[in-house]
This record gives structure tokens, C-alpha cells and sequence, in this order.
């Protein structure tokens, strides 16, 4: 017997029409379960569920984004340069070399180095006088003021006016006999004719008016 067995044509007719409608609804929502929902479960390329808003990219993908040459460059302007070695820091004065100006100790500049190098010249002291020793006495006036004296003995080639160191102009002798003069209250004169030959260093001929107390700064 027909489940529209007694109804009139009318009312069969309608319930035809809503069994159509409630199998078209089973068909769209099995499609619509067969489809995946929404996709708000949706797996992504890792495996794991992507949540709304965030980026799908895995961490080994992002950080390989980062180039080893935007790392580098990014790093070296913050390595500064470090000065040359060679290179004097602004407002230091320079050092200078062996024999140029500003440097103490060298030969033939003037200052305390200069005046003691003078005084390793070679002195040599002669008596011109007739009191014995005097030579003798001199020299060691000078050895005792630092002085190189590697000579004593007479003078009698002549007679010397006062006491007086010889040198030979241009050379080493002149500054040390001049030095040596100043100091003890002497003259300094170049060579005469009759020691112009005598051997290298500064010649010293006492006389008897010569007084070692008597020295000059």
C-alpha cells in the first residue's frame, strides 16, 4: 500500500515535492561534507594546521631568505679600519730619526748631549811656563771636569802669551776648544804655524799666568 494511499491529488502532489526538496538537501550537504567544510582544518605544506593570519612558510624557509651576502655587508660597515701603524695620531709630534733635528744626543747640535761629545776630543797639555808641574796641575783640572787628556809634557818652541787651546778650524776641535776655553777662563785661538802639523786634537799651552780655581760657568 502507497504512503499517499487516501490523500486527495492535491496533498499528493505536495508531498511529492517536499521529499524532491529534502533529497536535494541530502545531496547538497553530502557534497558539501565530501568538500572539506570551510578549509579552517586544511593541512599545510609542513603538515601542521594553518591557523587564519599566519604565514604558511616553514622557519627554514624564512631564514634561508637571508642571503650570506646581505650578512656580510650589513656587518662590515660596523668593523672600523684600524689606523696604520706608520700613521702619528693627529696632534702627537713626530719622532724623529738618527742625525735630524729634535733628536738629543747626536754629534754636532747644540745642548748638554753636544757639550759633553765635545769632551771627548783629544786634549793635549803643554807647560810654557817656568813653574814645574804646571802642565800636570792643568790636565788634571780638565780630566776632573770630564775631559779627554792623553798628553802632557813642555813647550819650548817658543813663548805663548797667555794660556791659550789651539784648534784646527772646521773640524770637532773647534767646538771642544772653544767649550774647554769658556770653561776655564781661557783663550781659544786656531793653530799657529808651528803646531799646524802636530798630531789631531785640541792643543792646550798653559803659561803662568794660569789659575785653575779660576773657571769660567
Amino acid at each position: 500500500m502507497s504512503v499517499f494511499s487516501g490523500m486527495s491529488r492535491p496533498m499528493k502532489a505536495a508531498g511529492v515535492a517536499l521529499i524532491g526538496v529534502a533529497i536535494i538537501a541530502a545531496v547538497i550537504g553530502g557534497i558539501t561534507a565530501l568538500g572539506g567544510g570551510d578549509g579552517s582544518n586544511e593541512a599545510g605544506p609542513s603538515g601542521t594546521p594553518t591557523q587564519p593570519g599566519t604565514s604558511s612558510t616553514s622557519p627554514s624557509a624564512s631564514s634561508s631568505a637571508s642571503s650570506p651576502a646581505s650578512t656580510s655587508s650589513s656587518a662590515s660597515p660596523s668593523s672600523p679600519t684600524p689606523p696604520s701603524p706608520s700613521s702619528p695620531a693627529p696632534g702627537q709630534p713626530t719622532s724623529a730619526g738618527p742625525g735630524q733635528p729634535g733628536q738629543p744626543g747626536q754629534p754636532g747640535q747644540p745642548g748638554g748631549d753636544q757639550q759633553a761629545s765635545n769632551k771627548w776630543v783629544t786634549v793635549r797639555v803643554f807647560n810654557n811656563s817656568t813653574i814645574k808641574g804646571l802642565a800636570d796641575r792643568a790636565a788634571e783640572d780638565f780630566r776632573g771636569s770630564g775631559w779627554n787628556v792623553n798628553e802632557v809634557g813642555n813647550y819650548s818652541q817658543g813663548i805663548i802669551p797667555t794660556t791659550t787651546a789651539f784648534y784646527r778650524p772646521g773640524t770637532d776641535e773647534e767646538a771642544a776648544a772653544k767649550q774647554l776655553a769658556q770653561e776655564f777662563g781661557i783663550k781659544a785661538e786656531p793653530r799657529f804655524e808651528g803646531i799646524q802639523s802636530a798630531s789631531p786634537g785640541v792643543i792646550v799651552i798653559v803659561t803662568k799666568e794660569y789659575q785653575g780655581a779660576h773657571k769660567g760657568s
